[in-house]
């Protein structure tokens, strides 16, 4: 099961922590508390409330078999996101982000391919055969490639939703998403328009901890998606054994009956 949100964990965690009252942008007003020393404090029930909407979602496209990109760019967020993605087996981006990722992904998995034909080629010897400069410029684009697109490696089709730490940093993700009717969950700060987000998780995207918090309770969600998906695989797969073995007993009984009669 999914953890149960509580509020405590989130104000110890320093969801509640908005930016400067002046940077704010007023369609976050409904998420808002109060106003503390210059700053927004976020209403942390609304960001349980609305972790439970988006938790609900994603348990769903997970259970579905989909997958779900995260999206985290900024220094403090692209270790934590790299983990708790790689955790619940989904593709993540967490250096830049690469133009048409999204809206051009036919040229994005050719990216990808190209590094599975380098692979190849240093399994099946045709990589030691080049020069020394040639092997150079493969490695350094095997590199370069592994570091952008290495984690989106498995992802063969266009993901079902994108979960985006910080819509403002993420803004050109975003735009790709919405281009293609990709639902968008988000950690939206106080600076940031709310409006950008599918699903909106009022909560501060700046602070490690913070983001940790939210990442923890939203990939413990995806997690029990896949564990219902394989439970529903698991029962689907029961009556075909049943069937095999009244299948194969049959044959047995109707001869044994056969045997009774001509007696």
């Amino acid at each position: 099961m999914a953890n149960k949100i509580d509020v405590k964990e989130l104000l110890e965690a320093g969801v509640h922590f908005g930016h400067m009252t002046r940077k704010w942008d007023p369609n976050m007003a409904p998420y808002i508390y109060m106003e503390r020393n210059g700053i927004h404090i976020i209403n942390l029930y609304k960001t349980a409330a609305k972790i439970e909407e988006a938790n609900e979602a994603l348990k769903k496209i997970a259970a579905s078999g989909r997958k779900i990109l995260f999206v985290a760019t900024k220094k403090q967020a692209k270790d934590i996101v790299a983990e708790k993605a790689a955790a619940v087996n989904m593709p993540y981006i967490t250096e830049r982000w690469p133009g048409g990722m999204l809206t051009n992904f036919v040229t994005i998995r050719k990216a990808v391919k190209k590094m599975a034909t380098i692979d190849r080629m240093k399994k099946d010897g045709t990589f030691n055969t080049l020069s020394k400069k040639e092997k150079l410029q493969i490695d350094r684009l095997r590199a370069k490639l592994e570091k952008n697109l290495g984690s989106i490696a498995d992802m063969s089709r266009l993901p079902a939703a994108l979960f985006v730490v910080d819509i403002k940093a993420e803004h050109i993700a975003v735009k790709e998403a919405h281009k293609l009717n990709i639902p968008v969950f988000a950690m939206v700060d106080t600076n940031s328009d709310p409006r950008q987000a599918d699903y909106v998780i009022p909560a501060n995207d700046d602070a490690s901890k913070s983001i940790e918090k939210i990442l923890s309770l939203v990939t413990a969600a995806v997690q029990d998606g896949l564990s219902n998906r394989t439970n529903e695989k698991e029962a689907d797969d029961a009556p075909e054994v049943e069937e095999t073995v009244e299948a194969v007993a049959a044959p047995e009984v109707a001869d044994t009956t056969e045997a009774t009669t001509e007696e």
